[in-house]
């Protein structure tokens, strides 16, 4: 099952929302109701309007993306904001810095044009952001709350204007941090780079999940938790690509497996399962051609619903993508993390089985290599 569904296709990219998205709008819209009838829907409303605001910031960091010929799987939104997921992250400082200054920079221009238009009816911009800033993060002292009751065009310019500082805080991986990776990198190398910009962004994820514990503000809890996450797992996967630096798919790959037959019962396969360490088995048709992939939770949910006799094609992953002999390492570990397996089968010219990729293997020959480049 996605958690995840599309609502909308712009500059051909996906724009998706989460269901915990929509469990969030769901629950301020019942709250709002019950305090406030029809007039409490209002918070659910301007959070759609908020998430506008960063579905055209997101937009902002695509398109610069593109420029430098990378393209952009989809756009995810969540409770805690959205992902705009690259399909490969940028090679070089100045490529990454522009791509991540563009996402706040559509903030800065859309604050620009609210402002310019409220300062045209004579709206005292300075004066609201003054005291609407400070309440909106920190709550109010028994006036009115500005994210409820403001006018629209000052909400909006509230909004932009908080997007564009929460983004720009040096929080890696957030705009903010992907800056300073990239300044630092022009100096230090982009591992290194990495390594002190994480570094920096789970500090600060830290005293912000202090902040939100001590506040009893849990999404900004787990916007906390999930940059520090964020951060170590980035950090860790720039650190992979330098250890497989030349590395071929040929040179990682396990050419000592078992395939199972296409008719092969499960029964059949739980007895190869137990007799050796291999976890996913490629599934070959009478003439050796690949149909399909048996991972162990392929077996396992295949037993529990279909019973030990039934046939492996019955509970196996299918289609399944291959990998082609001398694709480079980035590719290859790109190309399995997307397939969501934990294995994929590796096929010469003929698209015959000749290994298998998995993320196991990957990641002992990872260890191997940095331990080697410590001595």
């Amino acid at each position: 099952m996605s958690w995840s569904f599309r609502i909308a296709r712009l500059f051909g990219v996906d724009v998706k929302v989460h269901v915990t998205f929509v469990l969030l709008l769901g629950i301020q819209a019942i709250l709002g109701y019950q305090a406030a009838g029809p007039e409490g829907l209002l918070l659910a409303f301007r959070t759609l309007l908020v998430f506008g605001c960063v579905v055209l910031h997101e937009f902002g960091h695509i398109l610069t993306a593109r420029r430098f010929g990378i393209q952009t799987r989809d756009v995810v939104l969540l409770p805690i904001g959205g992902v705009a997921r690259l399909e490969r992250l940028p090679d070089r400082p100045r490529e990454e810095l522009l791509i991540a200054v563009a996402g706040p920079a559509v903030n800065l221009v859309l604050g620009l044009l609210l402002g310019a238009y409220l300062a045209a009816r004579g709206v005292p911009m300075l004066t609201f952001l003054g005291s609407a800033i400070p309440a909106a993060l920190f709550g109010t002292t028994g006036g009115p709350d500005p994210l409820m009751t403001a006018p629209l065009p000052w909400f909006l310019l509230l909004v932009n204007v908080l997007l564009l500082g929460f983004n720009l805080l040096p929080a890696y991986p957030m705009d903010g941090g992907r800056v300073l990776r990239a300044l630092l990198a022009t100096r230090l190398g982009h591992v290194r780079a990495t390594r002190i910009a994480a570094t920096v962004g789970q500090g600060l994820a830290m005293i912000a999940g202090v902040y939100g514990l001590l506040g009893g503000d849990y999404l900004f809890m787990l916007l906390a938790l999930f940059v520090f996450l964020a951060a170590g797992q980035e950090a860790a996967m720039v650190a992979a690509r330098a250890a497989g630096r030349g590395i071929i798919v040929d040179q990682m790959m396990v050419t000592r497996y078992i395939s199972i037959p296409l008719y092969a019962t499960l029964r059949q396969a739980v007895d190869l399962l137990l007799e050796g360490e291999q976890r996913e088995f490629p599934v070959l048709d009478n003439v050796g051609a690949i149909r399909g992939l048996l991972t162990r939770d392929n077996l396992i949910h295949g037993l529990a619903a279909r019973g030990p006799d039934s046939a492996v094609s019955e509970a196996m992953t299918q289609p399944v993508q291959t990998l082609p002999l001398g694709l480079s390492f980035d590719e290859a570990l790109g190309r399995l993390r997307a397939s969501g397996l934990p294995a994929l089968p590796v096929v010469d010219v003929g698209g015959h089985l000749v290994g298998m990729l998995t993320m196991d293997n990957i990641t002992d020959l990872i260890l191997v290599r940095q331990a080697v480049a410590r001595t």
